[in-house]
C-alpha cells in the first residue's frame, strides 16, 4: 500500500462522523433541489451536454493549434504569454513578477490552479501576502485548510461553524449571522484590494480566436481582482480553451445549471487584456501563465484524453455516493470526486494514487450528471486496468485475486460451506469492509445448490 493510500484510509475513519455527513447532505440536498430548475431553460439538455462535449473535443484534438491562437491573439492586446510546464516553472514566474513590481501584498480570487500548485504557501514563504477574496476560500484560507469542494469550498461547514471561526480569527461576536458574517469579510477584503500590487486569477475558459480569458462568478471579486490592481496575473490549465467567444452562450449556461443549479451565475466577465491606451480602467500589465503539470501525459493517452473536457461544474462530486460519505479532503489531493480520482493518478504518479480510482461504486451517477459528458465510471476502470498493465500492486493483492478468480472460476468452491460459516469468515477476516457497516448475512444455500435440490425433485 502506498503511503497516500495509507493516508486515504486514515482520512476516510475520520470522515464518517455524524455530524460531518449531515452537513455534506444537507448542502448537497439544496443543490439536488435547485439543480432541475436550472435545467428547465433548455429545450434538449441532453443535445446542449452533446454539443458542448463535441467543442470540447475539438479544442483538445487540436489543442497545439488552439494555444498558439490563442497566444498571438493575447498578444496583440498586450498580453504576456508564459508556459509553464511545471509547478516550479509557474510559480518561479510569479515570484520573478512580485519582486519587479515589489509586491507584498497579493489579492487573488477563485482558483482550483493555484490551490493545485499550492501558491499561498509558496508566497508566504517569501514573505508576500497572499488574500482569497471568495468568500469560501478565505473560510478555508482563515481555518488553514485547503478547498472542500471544487464549487463550494466551504461546503462542510455549518454557519455557526464560520461564526465559531470568525470569532477566533477576527474577534467578532460568535452570535453573529450569516449575513453579518459575510458583511464582516467584506470590510476585511476591501482594505486588501487597496494595499493589494497585484491580483492572481484563473479562468473558467480560455478563448483562441479572441485571446481572451472567461470568468463566471457569483460575488464579484473576480471582476475586483482583475481591475483593481495595477498588474493581472491569470493562471490556467491548458486544457481550459475553447476555440471561439461565441461557444460562450453555450458553456457559461451549462457551467452555472450544473454547479449551482442557476441559469446564469450573477457576473460573467470576458478580460481581453491590459489597459488600453484610450482606456481609464483595468491593469496596466496583464500576463497569462499557461500551466501544463501534468495534462500532456492525459492528452498523451487515447483513452484518459476524454477527462480534459472537464468544465470543474462540480456536479459528479455532488452525485458520488462515496463523496457524498468521505468527503473532499478525505482524497488528499485538489481535485476530489469522481473526476479528481480520474486525473489525478496521471498528474502525479500512478503507481502512489491509483487507489483514488478505487474509491468508487461504478454506479455511473457521475456519468449520467456531467455536464459534458464525459464517461467517468469507465475512465475510473480504465485507471485501474493501466495499473495492473503498469505492475502497481503487492503480492499480497495479486495473491488474493488468484484466488478470488479461481472461487468464483469453480462451482464447488462457491457451494462450500454453510451460509453462516462463510458469513463467520468475512465478518471476521474482512474488517475493511464490515468495521462501518453491519456483518454480512449469508443464506445457508447457494442459489445452485437450491436449483439442483428443486431439479432433482
Amino acid at each position: 500500500m502506498s503511503e497516500e493510500s495509507t493516508i486515504f484510509h486514515q482520512k476516510i475513519k475520520k470522515a464518517f462522523d455524524l455530524e460531518h455527513r449531515k452537513k455534506i447532505n444537507f448542502n448537497i440536498s439544496r443543490y439536488n433541489a435547485v439543480v432541475p430548475l436550472g435545467k428547465q431553460q433548455y429545450t434538449d439538455i441532453n443535445g446542449a451536454r452533446e454539443k458542448a462535449k463535441n467543442i470540447k473535443w475539438n479544442a483538445i484534438e487540436d489543442l497545439d493549434k488552439q494555444l498558439e491562437k490563442f497566444e498571438l491573439h493575447a498578444t496583440r492586446r498586450g498580453t504576456k504569454v508564459v508556459w509553464a510546464e511545471t509547478t516550479e516553472d509557474a510559480l518561479d514566474e510569479i515570484l520573478k513578477i512580485a519582486r519587479r513590481k515589489n509586491c507584498s501584498t497579493i489579492v487573488k480570487s477563485k482558483s482550483m490552479v493555484t490551490e493545485e500548485i499550492h501558491l499561498n504557501k509558496f508566497l508566504e514563504q517569501h514573505n508576500i501576502e497572499s488574500i482569497e477574496t471568495d468568500l469560501g476560500e478565505y473560510i478555508q484560507q482563515l481555518d488553514n485548510e485547503p478547498p472542500y469542494h471544487i464549487v463550494t469550498p466551504a461546503m462542510h461547514k455549518s454557519k455557526e461553524d464560520v461564526a465559531k471561526l470568525f470569532e477566533e480569527k477576527l474577534g467578532t461576536p460568535a452570535s453573529l449571522t450569516p449575513s453579518e458574517l459575510t458583511l464582516v469579510a467584506r470590510q476585511k477584503l476591501r482594505e486588501k484590494y487597496l494595499q493589494a500590487q497585484i491580483g492572481i486569477t484563473g479562468a473558467n475558459f480560455i478563448i483562441a480566436d479572441t485571446g481572451s480569458i472567461a470568468i463566471t462568478e457569483n460575488e464579484g471579486n473576480g471582476r475586483l481582482t482583475c481591475a483593481w490592481p495595477k498588474t493581472h496575473i491569470v493562471i490556467v490549465g491548458i486544457e481550459k480553451v475553447i476555440p471561439s467567444i461565441n461557444d460562450l452562450n453555450l458553456f457559461w449556461p451549462l457551467l452555472s445549471t450544473y454547479g449551482t443549479g442557476q441559469k446564469v451565475t450573477v457576473y460573467n466577465s470576458i478580460v481581453s487584456g491590459p489597459k488600453q491606451t484610450d482606456e481609464t480602467d483595468g491593469p496596466e500589465e496583464m500576463y497569462i501563465i499557461l500551466l501544463d503539470n501534468g495534462r500532456t501525459n492525459i492528452l498523451a493517452n487515447t483513452t484518459s484524453r476524454e477527462s480534459l473536457y472537464c468544465i470543474r461544474c462540480g456536479a459528479c462530486l455532488n452525485a458520488c455516493p462515496v463523496y457524498k460519505n468521505i468527503g473532499g479532503h478525505a482524497y488528499g489531493t485538489t481535485y476530489s470526486g469522481p473526476i479528481g480520482s480520474v486525473i489525478t493518478p496521471h498528474l502525479k504518479q500512478m503507481d502512489e494514487w491509483k487507489h483514488l480510482s478505487y474509491a468508487s461504486s461504478l454506479c455511473g451517477n457521475c456519468t449520467e450528471v456531467c455536464a459534458v459528458k464525459i464517461n467517468l465510471h469507465e475512465l475510473l476502470l480504465e485507471n485501474r486496468h493501466e495499473a495492473v498493465e503498469q505492475k502497481n500492486y503487492t503480492v499480497a493483492e495479486r495473491f488474493t485475486w488468484k484466488i478470488w478468480k479461481r472461487s468464483m472460476l469453480k462451482r464447488s468452491f462457491m457451494n462450500a460451506g454453510s451460509g453462516s460459516l462463510k458469513g463467520w469468515f468475512i465478518n471476521r477476516f474482512l474488517k475493511q469492509w464490515t468495521n462501518k457497516r453491519s456483518n454480512l448475512d449469508f443464506p445457508q444455500k447457494s442459489f445452485n445448490q437450491l436449483w439442483q435440490e428443486r431439479n432433482k425433485q
